[in-house]
């Protein structure tokens, strides 16, 4: 048996190692959700028909990669563990849809009617000291129609918990443990800000804004720049883009940047279970396939044993640097007041 992890579902399938590195299972058994029936694998209304499932199938048994190919992921295997992750090939992240989750009971659409600000932070990363400003600013702005809606993109819930009772939020404070909202909004890196307009539009994609300048000397990041900016697009409806600007800097997922997703995801999953030097591993592949992404390389430090304010986080930053890749990554023409 190997075990599934594909975000924050976890489920168990046969399946043994066959020639050439593949994975393989039966084909009378249920695969990753599906079932094979006469015409094809289903699940629930949704039918790959058998034509086409034929490129996933051996006489041997079906190729787990394969397969979850067909049905738009991609699957990275630890055959000695025992375990295969999965992440969407081609996350859905369009402009005119902000992708929907739900996530510690709270659904994003919930607040249709109403602008939301999802606040993309972590314990790891010195905006943890912001959340008490963004709850400032949620409670200065929701009776104009804002919510501010925080995500904290740590591996523990205990590990952002404190920061958020500090804040003493009363705005939705959520936990993304499994990273499944920051893959949906591709997050590389923290605080990111999306701003999402009553009618369930990105009105501004992934943005690098602070709530607080305790940082502004490593950042050049103005907080005030970025409140004046939110109360414009609150009270006015100027999110300083147009819809053409929105949709050029969306930043749409790779398909590397997803492989690495599912390789931190795997990471996670080993390091949970005590398994340090595999999850290196996987760490390492991960970096090797998305080097910008700071919210993978940072953000699992601390299942490695490493210190994400410390030497290996600055070595980070210089690797970065001398790369000409930019650890923050703000958007142009933000509105001033």
């Amino acid at each position: 048996m190997f075990t599934v992890i594909a975000g924050d579902r976890v489920e168990r399938i046969e399946a043994r190692p066959g020639p050439g590195g593949r994975l393989l299972a039966p084909p009378d058994r249920p695969l990753l959700g599906w079932e094979r029936k006469p015409h094809g694998w289903c699940r629930d209304d949704a039918c790959l028909p058998a034509a086409r499932a034929a490129a996933a199938e051996t006489p041997d048994g079906v190729d787990v990669a394969a397969f979850a190919e067909l049905t738009g992921q991609v699957a990275v295997i630890d055959a000695a563990a025992r375990v295969v992750a999965l992440a969407a090939a081609a996350p859905r992240l369009t402009a005119a849809e902000a992708p929907g989750f739900e996530l510690d009971g709270v659904r994003l659409a919930d607040f249709r009617g109403r602008k939301v600000a999802l606040v993309f932070w972590a314990s790891w990363c010195g905006c943890r000291y912001d959340l008490p400003a963004w709850e400032e600013r949620h409670a200065a702005l929701r009776d104009h129609g804002l919510t501010v809606v925080s995500v904290a993109c740590d591996r523990s819930a205990d590990d952002a918990r404190p920061w958020i009772e500090e804040a003493k939020a009363t705005h939705p404070a959520l936990v993304d443990t499994e990273g499944v909202v920051a893959e949906l909004y591709n997050v590389i890196n923290v605080p990111t800000v999306v701003w999402i307009d009553e009618r369930g539009r990105i009105a501004r994609p992934q943005d690098t804004q602070t709530a607080t300048d305790l940082f502004r000397s490593m950042n050049g990041l103005d907080s005030q720049e970025s409140y004046a900016a939110l109360r414009r697009w609150v009270l006015d409806g100027d999110a300083g883009l147009d819809e053409a600007q929105v949709r050029e800097h969306l930043r749409v997922p790779t398909a590397d940047e997803q492989r690495a997703r599912a390789h931190a995801r795997l990471a996670v999953w080993l390091a949970r279970g005590g398994r340090g030097e595999a999850a290196r591993r996987h760490v390492a592949a991960a970096a090797a396939l998305a080097p910008h992404d700071v919210a993978i390389r940072r953000g699992l430090m601390p299942l490695t044993g490493e210190d994400p304010f410390g030497d290996a986080y600055f070595a980070l930053r210089d690797e970065l640097e001398k790369a000409g890749i930019p650890i923050h990554r703000p958007l142009p023409a933000r509105p001033t007041a």
